[in-house]
């Protein structure tokens, strides 16, 4: 782990006092992960954890901004840190090279004010969803498949990820991003904009009208965006959870390898 200097990054901009004690948790260090650390560090957020299982392949390279030639092999999480830390020496970062499952879900959530979900698998997105509603820690949802991406801000009290899907679909019933493909910019789009809905709600920026979220989705072909409004379903049993769920089985998560 690294300090950071007690001056703001961002003197100039609104609430930068209030984003430096902000600590981030960013899951996932791959096409979602790199573009929304960056985007966090950018805006002044002053501690970034990055949890990551996975080490880096060549074909990450040319999507996974952190990622270079010399850190194939190498845990996602550190070389990212690497990354992050080469450009904003003051930043404070702590790489976990470890998967975020029931053991050490709800003390990692509780340990930081608001958490990004860049992971690359349907049921461990809805396991992190339930997450959030115990802990009451916010979480901010991404997805991208093909050319097609969506972000969603999961905040205490507001509907959560099974409010807007009921359940994760079955492992055979969507196509993983190596079958479907996934365009490498609308990952590096989507992560900006989960960063955009951290920030703004780090920076006490955000309007919110209690059970109900603004889902973002954006079409890569036509560069169009569009706001769907998400309340809260009655009787959803993500929004009831009152104990950790059980982690998703590799049998029982779709990959997608953003």
């Amino acid at each position: 782990m690294h300090g950071h200097p007690d001056t703001d990054h961002h003197a100039r901009i609104p609430h930068a006092t209030r984003i430096e004690r902000s600590r981030v948790l960013v899951v996932g260090a791959g096409g979602l992960g790199c573009p929304a650390s960056l985007a966090l560090a950018q805006g002044g957020v002053g501690h970034l954890t990055l949890v990551d299982p996975d080490r880096v392949d060549v074909t990450n390279l040319p999507r996974q901004l952190w990622h270079r030639t010399g850190d194939v092999g190498r845990f996602k999480a550190e070389s990212a840190a690497a990354g992050l830390l080469r450009a904003f020496p003051g930043l404070g970062v702590e790489a976990l090279p470890e998967r975020l499952d029931a053991g050490n879900a709800e003390a990692l959530f509780r340990a930081h004010d608001l958490v990004v979900d860049a992971t690359d698998g349907v049921a461990t997105k809805f396991f992190l969803s339930d997450v959030a509603v115990l802990t009451g820690v916010p979480l901010v949802y991404g997805g991208v498949l093909r050319m097609q991406g969506q972000a969603l801000r999961i905040d205490p009290g507001g509907p959560c990820l099974r409010c807007l899907y009921e359940d994760a679909p079955a492992p055979d019933a969507v196509p993983t991003c190596a079958q479907a493909g996934v365009l490498g910019s609308m990952a590096g789009l989507i992560g900006a904009v989960q960063a955009l809905l951290a920030l703004e709600l780090l920076v006490g920026a955000a309007g919110r009208t209690r059970g109900e979220a603004t889902l973002h989705v954006i079409d890569g072909a036509t560069l169009e965006g569009r706001t769907v409004k998400v309340t809260r379903a009655p009787d959803c049993p993500g929004c009831g959870i009152q104990s950790l769920p059980p982690f998703p089985t590799s049998q029982e998560d779709t990959a997608c390898p953003t």
